[in-house]
């Protein structure tokens, strides 16, 4: 055989080998639609095969962000592209509280997310108000011991606090721009509601103060509120005048709380009078879905929550302000478990190989039992955050009754902002949406006849709200 025939041998086998490799390029043609683009560090986690998605041209991607090496604690996350110009549009990462409550549970799966798991919890159907058409979106289980986040050290779980999640968070966000280091230098904003409503100001505040580090910088310009806990007294004022002006107490019931309840301080259990009418408030929301006042309660079925009761958990103690859990609705939540716990699920995620499951909740309910708090209140980060040219936007839907618009009315007052553009109605669809106050430095909605998860209630018009918030525009002032 001569050399020339050899060579052409060789080069023909060496091209068959480099055909046969998987490519490290992903088409954004056919399935994911749009240019081809070089890989990055995360196409290992891209997901391919998710058992019972809809149809999607945009791609996403799922796994696991060490943030402590030597504890092997990482956290689970979720991160869909926008469904178009991904390139072109901002990150933001959405945050659920609890605390001990799923981001992927709630916000991906029941409100924001493109793919809502469907009633029976054995698929997913596509989500036609999906915030990713306006922005990429990234969806974190925090803190380790939430959702499929984990940590190889027990003494991790017992550090559950406040401090503990700001840390971890901002850890994960830096190790996740090193899987995806397109986005480090993206316009980048944090939005979630309900406990998150602490999370949120903790981990804006962490960055905006270690921003000072260049190698750190992240393009941060704002953060978005649903139904957040704000002010632990406001918070708990808010609540029982709302559950009295809204016939859920006796005007009995209110005058005790009021005049038994010091909410502004530290042993508010000690007052016997406060601890029963405070339980009589309970009993009449466990009656009723205190989530959303107008809307019929689950009824037990078999995808529903084993622990409906959940709805008004509540976790007293003689040196802290009370705390209730904060989730939403127990059968959706019933639907998230059984999907999550599937194994081929499980699999397509890369949480487990499909066979060695995790257990998946939608809540820890120990985590919120011996959560450690540490901030009282917002309001000091409100400002420190306002003062440095943050966009600041705070929604709430008026039918909830756990985290009310009374209560965040009251902790926004307590700032004292001048008003630069009075309270008036904002439209969607030619209809009154809400109400809507414009402060200097921030900027205050309701939604009409939404609870607690506003997406879950009205998706069109929190999308559009989404939208006017990233565009940094106010939302429709006329009947369009």
């Amino acid at each position: 055989m001569d050399v020339t025939l050899s060579l052409t041998i060789l080069c023909t086998l060496a091209l068959i080998a480099l055909l046969s490799v998987e490519p490290v390029v992903c088409s954004r043609h056919g399935k994911w639609g749009g240019e081809t683009k070089l890989s990055f560090g995360g196409n290992e986690d891209l997901v391919t095969n998710l058992p019972g998605q809809p149809h999607a041209d945009f791609r996403h991607y799922a796994g696991y962000v060490t943030v402590n090496e030597k504890n092997g604690r990482a956290l689970f996350y979720w991160f869909y592209e926008a469904i178009t110009n991904p390139d072109e549009k901002p990150l933001v990462l959405w945050l659920n509280g609890g605390p001990g409550c799923s981001s992927v549970g709630y916000g991906a799966t029941q409100e924001i997310g493109p793919f809502i798991v469907d009633i029976d919890g054995q698929g997913l159907k596509f989500n036609n108000f999906s915030w990713n058409r306006e922005a990429n979106i990234l969806f974190l289980e925090s803190p380790v011991g939430v959702g499929f986040s984990y940590s190889n050290k027990t003494s991790d779980y017992v550090n559950m606090g406040d401090d503990f999640t700001a840390n971890d968070t901002y850890t994960f966000l830096h190790n996740w721009f090193a899987k995806f280091p397109s986005y480090r230098t993206r316009t980048f904003y944090i939005a979630g509601e309900s406990y998150a409503g602490k999370y949120v100001p903790e981990l804006a505040e962490l960055i905006h103060d270690r921003n000072n580090d260049s190698s750190l910088h992240v393009d941060l310009k704002g953060i978005l509120l649903g139904n957040p806990e704000t002010s632990d007294a406001e918070d708990w004022r808010g609540m029982v005048d709302y559950a009295w002006s809204h016939a859920v107490i006796s005007d009995e019931t209110h005058k005790l709380i009021r005049e038994s309840c010091d909410f502004n301080s530290t042993d508010t259990w000690r007052n016997n009078d406060c601890n029963k009418a405070v339980d009589e408030l309970l009993k009449q929301y466990n009656e009723i879905d205190i989530y959303s006042l107008y809307t019929s309660v689950c009824i037990s079925n078999t995808a529903s929550s084993e622990d409906g009761s959940m709805q008004v958990m509540m976790k007293r103690a003689s040196n802290m302000m009370p705390r209730m859990m904060g989730g939403y609705d127990p059968c959706l939540d019933g639907y998230a478990k059984a999907f999550y716990n599937r194994p081929d699920v499980q699999k397509a995620l890369h949480v487990s190989d499909g066979r060695k499951l995790k257990n998946w909740s939608i809540c820890n309910t120990k985590m919120f039992n011996e959560w450690i708090y540490t901030k009282p209140s917002m309001i000091p980060i409100y400002k420190k955050l306002i003062a440095a040219g943050l966009r600041i936007w705070v929604y709430s839907g008026d039918t909830d009754g756990r985290v009310p618009v009374l209560s965040t009315r009251y902790s926004l007052s307590s700032l004292g902002l001048p008003i630069t553009k009075p309270w008036r109605p904002w439209y969607h669809e030619k209809q009154v949406s809400g109400w809507l106050q414009e402060y200097e430095g921030l900027t205050f909605a309701t939604f009409r006849g939404a609870g607690h998860a506003v997406p879950c209630f009205k998706p069109s018009n929190s999308l559009a709200f989404f939208s006017a918030f990233l565009l940094g525009n106010s939302p429709s002032a006329t009947r369009q």
